[in-house]
């Protein structure tokens, strides 16, 4: 299956979950919504994959568990800068962290015009507004380090994705190392969750929807393409998100978000994702 088509399956089920997580925001608190929807998205990954089944190398465990951490803090991260920030805003400061990937592992200037044509869409599609409110300062903090924390994403990412193990079965022990790192920070404020058996089943639809699918299809995707290609296609989330909205809820994009959507189609095909390289296989041992 193409990587841009990846990308959207991936993108349909991060807004299913994005608009299940909506419902719950005023009952627990956002950071500890990324938190849950780690933890939840670790034990369905490590119950399908059994990591414990797989000889993982020191280095690929020590990859696997850094992976984990930057993952988790990255979500924390964004959703408390959502908290305090508009959502458009937030979304292309955040953006920043693939441009700063593609400018730098990029090959050539098609990889380079490519993503800047990429965030310039994005900006047009998110919708940047300049009324940030009082508390921006923690917002824009907090979407500082979302924005780093992806783009050490896509380069460790990438590591795992093309370890011997597989990407999927790293991806469950990184999200499980994530999840026990932040816990001290964050489980606490999860009592409401373990209380109410309909808002612990709205958790699992999130994590499920918002984290285990689309992480384990990015993983498909790492293993195919170099990371500035990566890059590029990720300007594919708010696209997609337009489309559905136009499709699915009439929101029919006009001006400038007909424009943004142009640029990011554009962006795609400049930067030639025809050259997906081959998965890398293990060598067979010796005779």
């Amino acid at each position: 299956m193409p990587a841009p088509l990846l990308f959207i399956l991936s993108g349909l089920t991060q807004y299913l979950g994005a608009a299940l997580a909506v419902g719950i925001f005023g009952t627990v608190a956002a950071a500890t919504v990324a938190w849950l929807r780690i933890a939840v998205a670790a034990v369905v990954l490590l119950l399908w994959r059994r990591p414990w089944r797989s000889r993982f190398t020191r280095q690929d465990l020590r990859t696997a568990v850094v992976f984990g951490v930057v993952l988790g803090v990255m979500n924390v991260a964004f959703y408390i800068a959502i908290d305090h920030l508009p959502l458009g805003t937030a979304v292309s400061i955040e953006f920043l962290g693939p441009v700063a990937v593609a400018a730098l592992t990029g090959r050539g200037w098609r990889d380079r015009v490519g993503i800047a044509i990429a965030a310039v869409g994005v900006v047009l599609l998110a919708g940047v507004s300049l009324d940030t409110g009082p508390d921006a300062v923690i917002g824009l903090v907090a979407i500082g380090v979302a924005a780093t924390c992806w783009a050490a994403y896509i380069l460790l990412g990438r590591r795992v994705a093309r370890a011997a193990t597989g990407g999927i079965t790293g991806l469950s022990v990184a999200m499980a190392a994530g999840a026990v790192v932040l816990a001290p920070f964050l489980a606490w404020g999860a009592g409401p969750v373990l209380r109410d058996p309909q808002l612990a089943a709205l958790v699992v639809g999130i994590a499920v929807c918002s984290s285990v699918i689309p992480y384990a299809l990015e993983q498909v995707v790492l293993r195919r393409v170099r990371a500035a290609t990566f890059a590029v296609l990720l300007a594919m989330l708010p696209a997609t998100a337009a489309v559905i909205g136009a499709v699915m809820l009439q929101q029919v994009p006009h001006g400038l978000e007909v424009v943004g959507l142009l640029l990011v189609s554009g962006a795609i095909v400049l930067t030639g994702l025809d050259r997906e390289e081959p998965p890398t296989e293990e060598a067979p041992p010796p005779a």
